[in-house]
């Protein structure tokens, strides 16, 4: 026997559960996990909470990582008694419900309410022997599907469709038709130039031909892929009724978008024509270059997330190009709430990601976000794309232009530490990308800095060699496609190719005609086009070409792959080569260090498999400025 007062009585669990019913709406779930103690249903959650708050550090991933899986925590249950909780239990719970722990998380009743996804990941979790499952079925089978959406069935293309789809483009048609019959989103997230757009046109045509779009589709994407999206549409999918909003002449169509099938727009006059879209009611939306809201807080963002449609759809060959953050802001225009709020993802996943190199936390992320993301790269379903042979051609910085790299880069280096010691690094961002700006404009042609010292440096140790490269390459027979981000640079260029009378066009921000150099390039007019990187960087289908030249490296590798990819791509026939102009022992070698790492990390999350994950430290800044050997 046991007296009240005593302070380990322990309490015996008759049974484990776990339960979810339909909350608000369709979409949200108030959920419960519980034990029966003397046949009542105890709910943990609010026991759980309290033991938190007393206990936080008890809860730290590093702390329950190292509790034996057959161990147990003692919890408090409010009768005074304590539960002993199976560390193996615990575990799965919080892996489920990290939300749990959150301001405010439970109502009234001491329940947590979950999205719709969520709610299915519970029970999925949940319904492993651990726990009973006393939810609806409806929540298991959205699970089991889940878990199997590899297997989705087969759906047949609308005779409407006037084009072959390839095996793996069949796949993305009945995937993009599995999401919408469980009325989920996601991201196609295909590499560039397998077929994104056409796979997205099938279906829609599926949703024309089941009568379910009885509403217009609407497709936003870059100025620069208006003309694609258009060209595409008429193309493969001539039973579309299309209507492209792009112009002046665009507002007589405003009070007319009822009576088409799909309305293409720009991200550039989601501004203008916010009040517009805001009123229609739209079947499906499709965010084209879906990185364009990349950044919750600008006002594409804003705007796309709070236009009304039945279904959401992201097309991007590069869902994340720099962070975690990336990747939430899509998903919150899919799914709001399925990856939680901004701030909680941060904590649960973007810093002990990226900056912890955690795992088990990566491994959670991708398993979350794995049936909503649908990607494929070229090496694995284009098996008839030629080989792409990358190539990097060292240049050596000799003279006034070694002496003028080194002069600045000795001034850029002392101003920066100072203003790392005033502000601190993080707030020091701006000095820092001016300062390799200058470093990276001196590696590719003095002339580009805007410093009286620069302009008396006639040495371009760069662009002679390009200039010796051109020609030989044009004497071969080959048609080149030559990228800079500097339009400035490109002007440099072109200067020399008129003095040598080689013949080329060029596409940048300024070009209004992109389709006329495009047709010249393409049609062999022109041998050689000078793009520059921000303007020709997607949307250009440029398989004339078979060697790429990058002219400067950029930061982010997925950038110059697209860029890459105008000519790499389904189409081509010929072998390519890709050719990096890099100085040794600049800037622009570590760049190319950074490009690796940044890769690692997307490819890390994309591919749970991978075991390493890059990290960015301060040290970095000293690897940057480090001196020419």
């Amino acid at each position: 026997e046991m007296d009240a007062s005593f302070s380990f009585r322990m309490a015996q669990p008759e049974e484990w559960y776990a339960d979810a019913q339909e909350g608000s709406g369709t979409d949200w779930f108030n959920a419960e996990i519980g034990v029966q103690l003397d046949g009542q249903k105890v709910n943990l959650l609010p026991v759980l909470l309290d033991h938190f708050q007393r206990n936080q550090d008890l809860f730290a991933p590093a702390i329950l990582g190292q509790l034996q899986e057959d161990g147990h925590i003692l919890v408090p249950l409010p009768d005074g008694r304590r539960l002993p909780f199976p560390v193996a239990r615990l575990k799965l719970m919080l892996t489920v419900l990290e939300d749990l722990f959150e301001p405010k998380a439970l109502d009234e009743n001491g329940r947590l309410r979950l999205s719709r996804l969520r709610a299915a990941e519970l029970s999925g979790s949940m319904d492993a022997g651990a726990f009973r499952w006393l939810g609806g079925d409806s929540l298991r089978q959205l699970h089991e599907k889940l878990r199997d959406f590899r297997t989705i069935r087969a759906v047949k293309p609308s005779p409407g469709l006037k084009a072959s789809l390839r095996p793996y483009q069949q796949d993305g048609l009945n995937w993009l038709q599995f999401l919408r019959e469980y009325d989920l989103a996601g991201i196609l997230a295909d590499d560039m130039g397998l077929g994104k757009t056409v796979q997205a046109l099938a279906h829609l045509l599926e949703e024309k031909k089941s009568k379910r779009a009885d509403r217009p589709s609407l497709v936003v994407a870059p100025t620069s892929l208006m003309t694609n999206w258009r060209q595409e549409t008429e193309k493969f999918a001539p039973a579309l009724k299309l209507l492209v909003l792009h112009g002046q002449e665009r507002k007589q169509h405003f009070d007319k978008i009822k009576d088409y099938d799909l309305v293409l727009t720009s991200y550039a006059l989601l501004p203008r024509d916010e009040a517009v879209l805001a009123r229609e009611q739209f079947h499906l939306i499709i965010l084209d270059e879906a990185q364009y809201i990349k950044n919750p807080k600008t006002k594409y963002a804003q705007i796309v997330c709070a236009l009304q449609a039945r279904h959401r759809v992201c097309l991007t060959g590069t869902p994340m190009e720099n962070h975690l953050g990336e990747l939430w802001s899509q998903f919150h225009f899919l799914l709001p709430g399925f990856l939680g709020a901004e701030a909680q993802f941060r904590r649960l996943f973007r810093t002990p990601i990226e900056k912890g190199d955690d795992k088990e936390r990566r491994k959670i992320l991708a398993r979350r976000i794995g049936p909503f993301m649908l990607r494929r790269r070229k090496e694995d379903v284009a098996a008839e794309l030629p080989p792409k042979t990358e190539i990097r051609q060292n240049v050596e910085l000799t003279g006034a232009q070694r002496d003028l790299y080194e002069t600045i880069r000795l001034a850029m280096h002392a101003r920066v530490q100072e203003e790392v010691k005033k502000k601190g690094l993080s707030r020091a961002h701006i000095v820092i990308l001016d300062a390799l700006l200058k470093l990276r404009q001196v590696c590719c042609d003095p002339r580009l800095v805007k410093l009286e010292a620069a302009r008396k440096v006639a040495e371009s140790a760069k662009l002679e060699l390009l200039m010796d490269l051109v020609p030989e390459m044009l004497a071969e027979g080959r048609k080149i496609l030559l990228f800079s981000q500097f339009t400035s640079m490109l002007a440099l260029i072109q200067k020399q190719l008129d003095e040598a009378s080689i013949p080329y066009v060029l596409l940048t921000g300024e070009t209004k005609d992109r389709a006329t150099p495009v047709q010249q390039f393409q049609s062999g007019h022109a041998p050689l086009f000078l793009i520059s990187l921000k303007a020709g960087g997607t949307g250009l289908n440029l398989t004339a070409a078979d060697t790429v030249i990058h002219y400067d490296p950029w930061w982010n590798p997925a950038v110059e792959t697209q860029a890459t990819d105008r000519a790499h791509r389904l189409g081509q026939t010929k072998s390519v080569f890709v050719y990096k102009l890099i100085t040794v022992g600049t800037v622009e070698e570590k760049i190319l260090a950074m490009q690796e790492r940044k890769r690692g990390l997307v490819e890390g999350l994309l591919d749970e498999r991978r075991k390493d994950t890059p990290k960015l430290t301060s040290e970095d800044l000293q690897v940057l400025f480090a001196p020419l050997a």
